[in-house]
């Protein structure tokens, strides 16, 4: 006799919930492995072959270590309180991404530590790290004492703090790990301070870069961190393997000078600033070795006087290698442009600076060095642009400034205030003689700028070179300059006169190829300009 129809619908029924029950585990298994990769398991998720372990890690206060390197979240054992995290951090914890990531920075650590660089015993920081990959990482490899420090914290293992302003004692950690601050970093100057500051000595600090790849900018991120050794870079992988890093290791040095050292030093010093070459006293200026790398880049000087100068120099000017064109400017303090003899703001700030030089992305400080009033007005309305209403000279003193207006006065430069010079010339026409104030240029430039900035000048003086030249290099005031646009002036043929040289100028082409050579073999990437 057949059951009842009622009878056989539930029957049906039953086999239906388990059926859908069965698939409902099997659509979970295989979201845990294909997707999680069995390891990413919530508080309330259920999943198979895990063990108790593998579903959580507990760290407690400073001294905290992970109990399962599958963690699938993280709970923080506070006095017997047990607290769990925000979900969207949940989130990330249960994340592929975030165990990638906490194995590679585990591997990175892992080396530095068979290097000798850092042991479990090492108190550590990590810097400017949103969630705490880093702080996670040298916790499983042994390094207990480990803290991360970020604009937001991300308990337990990111502490809220300002990385310009770290929230540490001086000295206070054996280990930083800065990773990619640097490269992140609108400020990496002021970063790099910080950094060093809470470094104890023979400490080391790790960088992270995808600068450095050059010698200029491996200087130039050493020279951030006076003070310290760079012990040793080199190429590594960064996370996602798409993207090669340079791994930077830099290690605190400890002074332990008494006042006979310290005088020992000052003597040392001196004995530099007064040492001559070619009767000109040098500095060594300690950039010297990466400049002179770039300089083999540079563009050939033209070591044959041009019969039409203006036409020469003008088409020399696309062959010209840029500083920037050559090496990676990052690592740098501020970025100048000082142009020495600016004349109008169009003649090479406007024309030239702003629309063609390359800035790698950086906004530049622009000084405009100008003895001839009559352009002072229109720098009234140019943002961005520093005035110096004075004539760059070897000393601060009164001059006389005379202007000419003849055949070389540039077309640009038509209804300015003819072409300005401080020494009078003999034999000049239409000309109109001022009285206006000299300033040691040399000396502001030292005062003004260190290595850590990037200095760019542009310099049209009308023969003064001759003068301000030899003293950047007496006062090693030369060393702070990064790239020179120089105009040289010399007794060239005259646009107006077929056969008759200039007599404004008593220098030769000759003397002018004499003085970029010298500049050039003293470390100064120098450009011929017009």
């Amino acid at each position: 006799m057949d059951p009842p129809l009622k009878t056989r619908t539930c029957r049906n029924l039953l086999v239906r919930i388990l059926l859908f029950g069965v698939v409902a585990l099997a659509l979970r298994f295989a979201y845990v492995v294909v997707v999680l990769g069995g390891a990413g398991c919530g508080a309330g998720d259920f999943c198979l072959f895990s063990s108790p372990e593998e579903e959580s890690l507990s760290i407690s206060g400073s001294g905290a270590t992970s109990t399962a390197r599958t963690a699938a979240f993280v709970r923080v054992h506070d006095g017997g309180v047990t607290t769990t995290a925000s979900p969207s951090l949940r989130a990330l914890w249960t994340s592929r991404e975030w165990r990638r990531s906490v194995e590679y920075y585990s591997s990175v650590f892992n080396r530095l530590r068979s290097d000798g660089y850092l042991s479990p015993s090492s108190h550590s920081l990590c810097v400017d790290t949103p969630v705490g990959y880093e702080v996670l990482a040298l916790k499983e490899i042994g390094v207990s004492d480990a803290i991360g420090v970020a604009k937001k914290k991300s308990l337990p293992l990111v502490r809220q703090g300002n990385p310009f302003n770290l929230p540490f004692s001086e000295g206070e950690f054996d280990f930083v790990f800065a990773g990619r601050a640097l490269d992140r970093s609108k400020r990496p100057a002021d970063l790099a301070a910080e950094i060093a500051r809470v470094v104890k000595p023979k400490g080391f600090v790790i960088i992270h870069t995808t600068s450095a790849q050059d010698l200029y900018s491996l200087t130039s991120l050493q020279v951030l961190f006076p003070g310290h050794d760079l012990i040793k870079p080199r190429k590594i992988k960064g996370p996602d393997s798409s993207i090669t890093l340079r791994e930077i290791v830099i290690q605190k040095i400890q002074l332990e000078l008494d006042n006979s050292n310290i005088l020992s030093l000052q003597e040392k010093d001196s004995e530099n600033l007064d040492s001559s070459s070619d009767g000109i006293s040098v500095n060594n200026c300690s950039n010297q070795q990466q400049k002179m790398q770039i300089i083999k880049s540079a563009e050939p000087l033209i070591e044959e006087e041009p019969l039409k100068p203006w036409i020469t120099l003008k088409r020399n000017a696309k062959n010209i290698k840029y500083l920037p064109s050559l090496a990676d400017i990052s690592f740098k303090r501020r970025y100048v442009y000082i142009d020495v003899g600016a004349r109008s703001y169009g003649s090479s700030i406007g024309s030239w600076f702003r629309k063609q030089y390359p800035k790698q992305n950086h906004t530049f400080e622009i000084y405009a060095i100008e003895a001839d009033h009559s352009f002072y007005d229109e720098y009234k309305s140019k943002k961005g642009i520093t005035l110096l209403p004075y004539a760059a000279w070897v000393r601060n003193e009164t001059l006389s400034f005379e202007i000419n207006r003849d055949h070389d006065q540039k077309e640009d430069e038509k209804g300015g205030g003819g072409m300005g010079r401080i020494r009078p010339a003999s034999g000049s026409t239409h000309s109109e003689v001022r009285t206006i104030n000299g300033f040691d240029f040399a000396n502001w430039v030292k005062q003004s700028f260190s290595e850590k900035d990037y200095v760019v000048m542009k310099m049209d003086v009308e023969g003064t070179e001759f003068d301000l030249i030899p003293r950047l290099f007496e006062t090693g005031a030369i060393c702070l300059i990064d790239e020179l646009f120089l105009e040289c002036h010399y007794n060239r043929w005259q646009r107006c006169c077929k056969g008759v040289r200039s007599p404004k100028y008593k220098n030769t082409y000759g003397q002018c190829l004499d003085l970029f050579q010298s500049l050039r073999q003293r470390g100064v990437l120098v450009h011929q300009w017009w």
